[in-house]
């Protein structure tokens, strides 16, 4: 008979997240059962084929394909699975169970999160999610409890650690982008196939939870403007270092005010970081994340974003939490999503640009590109003016920060600059965050 205190826990996937959780909920059994009030016991883990080889031995009579038996059995279910389907589905089966769920399924969080919550509303089930947007460091419950009461501006800042490996190394280093996405894979930073990580999907569905939790709005990875990292070069890179600045693929969430009231703008972008502020020294695989509060100010959230066993931290958090709210009673604490704040079109943003040209080197060109920024009431913060090597050369290249413009006065003129006859190529265009 089951002792009237255990709570049954089902794992759905067996992955390098899902394998480290249950080594964990086996081997500090007694620890966990101490911190949550009552005995978690592992009622059984869904892969697809129990015979495969795994990098963590696990015991062998827990594994199971049988998805709904273990589902239905189960007082709280963790998702681990990744991706959309199965995913979502058992998901659902969970909730309308009464189970409660643990998932650090962003893809799933980004598309049919508004689904999942309601359905948890629905039977007072709760859906916990820590490990969804930067593995082991806390920001999904100070969002959704602690600054509940305060009014949050802007959330910026590292989301995907791939990214930033491979970004921190061409910068440190000295690195191509291909021999530092070579080193990234070998190191198990980039998967096989790297699209999620290199053309920004991946921190693009953690900006996404992270509005949506931020602006009690429901945002979905459709309402993300997105960008990666493929264009960015070696070059770049050390232009960006004489200049001054880093390259970072950012994150960014913030109220807008519109003329009709706030909106919400939600983007993912290789963005230029001063090299005195604090992002700049997030190295290696790690994440930070800025959140600025109307009342408690900004804060910094810094840790490892990455890694089965630091993930699997967040989950085991997450996990603790559903098992006292058991204990406890009362139903789970929903999402707070009704202020519907709309999305504001991209081109609303207002921003900074670092526009590298090759031009004629000619006498009137920097008139005759100044000329074409004030025509789109862009002004010119800085411009520093290089000719290239050889004495016969006929080009020169001009890096030119701008002052702060609305991005669709800026993507104006950088097309006005790609068109005109002065300018030889347009070399690359950065936005410049953090100031």
């Amino acid at each position: 008979m089951t002792d009237p205190r255990t709570l049954r826990v089902a794992l759905l996937g067996a992955g390098s997240v899902g394998s480290q959780v249950a080594r964990l909920l086996i081997e500090h059994a007694d620890d966990l059962a101490e911190r949550s009030g009552v005995r978690l016991a592992l009622a059984g883990i869904l892969v697809r084929d129990p015979d495969a080889p795994r990098d963590s031995p696990l015991p062998r009579e827990l594994l199971t394909t049988d998805a709904e038996e273990l589902i239905l059995g189960a007082d709280i279910v963790i998702e681990l699975m990744g991706g959309i389907e199965p995913a979502r589905s058992y998901v659902l089966q969970a909730l309308h169970s009464g189970a409660d769920v643990v998932t650090g399924n962003k893809a799933l969080l980004a598309t049919h999160g508004a689904e999942i919550f309601e359905a948890a509303d629905q039977v007072g089930a709760s859906v916990s999610y820590e490990a969804a947007v930067a593995a082991a460091i806390p920001i999904i419950r100070p969002l959704r409890d602690s600054l509940a009461g305060d009014r949050i501006a802007r959330i910026f800042g590292i989301v995907n650690g791939s990214t930033n490996f491979i970004l921190d190394a061409m910068d440190r280093q000295g690195l191509s982008a291909q021999e530092a996405q070579r080193i990234a894979t070998e190191l198990g930073y980039l998967e096989a196939d790297p699209t999620l990580d290199l053309e920004g999907y991946d921190a693009a569905q953690k900006a996404a939870i992270l509005a949506s939790l931020a602006f009690h709005t429901q945002v979905t990875i459709d309402d993300v403007h997105r960008e990666g990292i493929e264009s960015v070069t070696a070059d770049m890179i050390a232009d960006a270092r004489r200049a001054g600045y880093v390259v970072k693929l950012l994150a960014v969430c913030e109220r807008l005010a519109e003329a009709s009231g706030d909106g919400v703008s939600v983007r993912v972008y290789p963005a230029l970081i001063d090299r005195e502020h604090p992002l700049a020294s997030v190295h290696g695989g790690n994440n930070a994340v800025f959140v600025e509060a109307e009342a408690a100010g900004p804060l910094m959230f810094y840790g490892a974003g990455a890694g089965g066993v630091q993930t699997a931290s967040a989950v085991l958090g997450d996990v603790v939490s559903a098992a006292r709210r058991h204990i406890a009673g009362g139903v789970g604490v929903g999402e707070s999503a009704r202020q519907s704040l709309p999305i504001a079109p991209f081109g609303h943003i207002t921003t900074r640009y670092q526009i590298t040209i090759e031009v004629a080197d000619v006498t009137g060109v920097l008139a005759t590109v100044a000329g074409i920024l004030s025509d789109h009431g862009v002004s010119i913060a800085t411009a520093l003016q290089t000719v290239e090597d050889g004495e016969a050369s006929t080009t020169a290249r001009l890096v030119i920060g701008t002052h702060r413009a609305t991005e669709q006065a800026l993507s104006d003129t950088v097309a006005r600059l790609a068109e005109s006859a002065a300018v030889t190529r347009v070399v690359s265009v950065l936005r410049v965050e953090g100031e």
